[in-house]
């Protein structure tokens, strides 16, 4: 007797021998059937990164059956991309990333659909994300990740007794890599510990201390990181315009600066990829890291679209240091999340506390950059370009007692670049 497979002649029969069959591991409501890789297939997926992650990302999801897929990314291809980016060639060099990781795929998957986006992903509306059944992030920053968390949950509906509306939470699958570590995580906008719930797993990034970058540079990346904080804002190049690191010309006029102050202090090593990666703050990337932390995010797209099996709960680490190793642990979401929450939070101070005390608590606890305090009636610190007038009375203002601001109480607005949404915070003097 011939057991005969009824898949063996079947292109996509590896995936729908999961989709098709009874598992073990699959979840209460799954049952087997051609249906199940059908869901794959018409399912709307937007992949936020078309860099190591994100080329990873598209080649598994294509070949895993997805063929209606979108990619996002701001950024063109350079030189340093091509040992890793393996969807580029010395011929793409300047161009999109987006654009031809798309025409790529699209080239070697037949049937899948691949739609790019070359721009930020803070020019595009809420209308746009609504559209797509699940949003994959390969990025490598973290207000980007927090943008793109904020915005999710403000997609959130709530019924009438308070509870998520099931049906407009969009997942989140989210992966990381630096170096030889790496994570996957899977988010259910205002159910699961989101972006900002577990800020603190992203710890802040290390700064140079000044009086070595200013008057004892050591490293290449002393003479660039002096141009960035010194040099960029004595000169206000380009009529005043804040440093943009994806700025190919800001990049160029960084770079030159650096080799000027590498050459006075006799250091090398100052190129272009040294310093685009001192500006991102980049960590060099490991192609089997992205690899290994791609395939985990592309198996979990395959889970929430077909429910094969549960995805992980919630937050998968992989290390390759001293072989490999992987675990999962379960963040909780943190009740006074600003994020979650609806942005409006409750702080206790001491009567003792000033402005400066309370900015440097923020700064500490949300990883915020520049931040702007303001109430109903004035702002209390803002430092900015746009507003140099303030800029003295901001000064002022960070020895002043909370006390003598504002009462009991009252609500202060704060506002930063790293944040999707100001942060309402309600004063509680104890």
């Amino acid at each position: 007797m011939v057991s005969v497979d009824p898949l063996a002649t079947e292109r996509w029969r590896s995936v729908r021998r999961l989709t098709d069959r009874d598992t073990a591991y699959k979840v209460p409501w799954f049952n087997p059937g051609p249906k199940n890789f059908e869901a794959v297939q018409n399912v709307k997926v937007l992949v936020i990164g078309a860099g190591g992650l994100g080329c990873e990302l598209l080649k598994n999801l294509a070949l895993s059956g997805f063929r209606s897929i979108d990619v996002i990314d701001m950024d063109t291809i350079d030189v340093s991309n091509l040992n890793r980016q393996f969807l580029f060639r010395e011929a793409d060099v300047g161009k999109s990333k987006a654009e031809v990781a798309a025409a790529f795929v699209e080239q070697r998957v037949s049937g899948c659909h691949v739609t790019a986006h070359n721009c930020r992903i803070e020019d595009k509306d809420p209308d746009f994300y609504r559209k797509f059944s699940m949003i994959i992030c390969g990025l490598d920053s973290i207000p980007a990740r927090r943008w793109i968390n904020g915005m999710l949950c403000d997609l959130v509906l709530e019924n009438a007794d308070g509870t998520p509306d099931m049906s407009t939470i969009i997942p989140m699958i989210d992966g990381g890599t630096e170096g030889f570590k790496g994570n996957a995580r899977v988010i259910y906008p205002k159910m699961s510990a989101c972006i900002d719930c577990t800020i603190d797993l992203y710890p802040p990034q290390v700064n140079f201390p000044l009086c070595t970058i200013a008057h004892t540079p050591r490293l290449p990346e002393h003479c660039v990181e002096y141009i960035k904080v010194v040099v960029w804002p004595e000169q206000k190049p380009f009529e005043g315009a804040a440093l943009d690191a994806d700025d190919p010309e800001h990049v160029e006029w960084v770079l030159q600066g650096a080799l000027l102050r590498a050459e006075k202090y006799n250091i090398r090593g100052v190129d272009r990829r040294l310093t685009s990666g001192v500006l991102k703050r980049i960590i060099p990337a490991v192609a089997s890291t992205n690899a290994v932390i791609a395939a985990s995010c592309a198996l979990e797209a395959l889970k929430l679209a077909t429910n094969i099996a549960k995805p992980i709960d919630n937050y998968l680490n992989f290390t390759q240091i001293h072989g490999a190793y992987t675990s999962v642990v379960s963040m909780s979401k943190d009740e006074n999340c600003h994020v979650c929450n609806g942005g409006r939070l409750p702080i206790e101070v001491s009567s003792t506390y000033t402005l400066e005390d309370l900015i440097n608590r923020l700064m500490e606890r949300y990883h915020l950059k520049n931040p702007t305090l303001e109430t109903a009636q004035r702002k209390l610190f803002c430092i900015s370009l746009l507003f140099p007038q303030l800029e003295e009375e901001s000064k002022a203002n960070l020895h002043l007692f909370l006390k003598d601001i504002v009462a009991d109480g009252d609500e202060i607005l704060v506002s930063d670049e790293v944040l999707a949404r100001a942060i309402t915070l309600r004063i509680n003097f104890v």
